[in-house]
């Protein structure tokens, strides 16, 4: 895009217009533009140091670019927080709190958390298979219901867009796999954005409607491509020519360095 907003591009739910950061003479993205549709799932994979946390970190206003804007239903938003979900790879579960009130954590430091909030906690939580642990504290809690217990808190803010940086990273490859289908089946019945920051092209390719893919530093678009595979999706889909096909074609942009297009 660099910088030229078509029509398109203005009714995006999310738009990163043009956007570049520099730290201290280093620069960490150069002119990177991308538009996210309405309750759209995509997926941004690159190398490391491509700047994928620092495009989280400016699409959520906790970074300021040094160029460029971020734009919310064609709002400008650069630069201000509090208008997207953020979920980190650390579940940073609060030990002292019970699963209900790790939800309902963000109410309760903006303005105290009420009946009404932990009701709708525990109905989210119930919903999506927390009922029998709502009373239950985090140590007591397997490493991917605690990603369950991180991503309900994240909904709980009642905004329709999140961004997911390595949600789950740090987990075993089994409950990982548990828990991207879980993931799947949460995006569809949810009228939710997700931006999706991962290493791992299967699941990239897995979730998303959109995989795109980011040059080394300085983090640019390398390719955004459209992952045409139907939805509802299950494990059947890893073994397909489709999938496998589309994962070459990641895996070669990613291992080949081709310079920078626009998308």
């Amino acid at each position: 895009m660099n910088g030229r907003v078509t029509q398109e591009h203005a009714l995006a739910k999310v738009l990163v217009d043009d956007v570049s950061v520099r730290f201290d003479g280093t620069l960490a993205l150069d002119h990177l533009s991308l538009a996210v549709g309405r309750s759209e799932f995509v997926s941004i994979v690159g190398p490391s140091g491509s700047g994928k946390s620092t495009l989280f970190n400016v699409v959520s206003g906790l970074q300021r670019p040094t160029s460029g804007r971020v734009l919310l239903d064609g709002r400008d938003v650069t630069g201000e927080t509090g208008h997207v979900g953020y979920m980190l790879q650390k579940d940073l579960l609060v030990p002292w709190r019970t699963v209900v009130d790790n939800i309902v954590l963000g109410a309760a430091l903006t303005r105290g958390a009420t009946r009404r909030d932990r009701e709708e906690a525990a109905a989210l939580a119930t919903r999506y298979g927390l009922g029998e642990f709502l009373h239950h504290y985090p140590h007591a809690l397997s490493g991917g219901m605690r990603q369950r217990v991180a991503l309900m808190r994240t909904l709980a803010l009642h905004t329709d867009v999140l961004l997911l940086d390595e949600p789950f990273g740090a987990l075993d490859s089994q409950t990982r796999l548990d828990m991207q289908l879980w993931l799947l089946s949460v995006y569809e019945d949810l009228e939710v954005t997700i931006l999706f920051v991962t290493h791992d092209v299967d699941e990239a390719i897995l979730l998303a409607d959109r995989v795109a893919v980011l040059s080394e530093r300085p983090g640019r678009i390398l390719a955004d491509l459209p992952i045409p595979l139907e939805r509802p999706r299950d494990l059947d889909v890893l073994t397909s020519a489709e999938f496998t096909e589309l994962k070459r074609e990641v895996l070669r942009l990613l291992h080949d360095r081709a310079p920078a297009v626009a998308p």
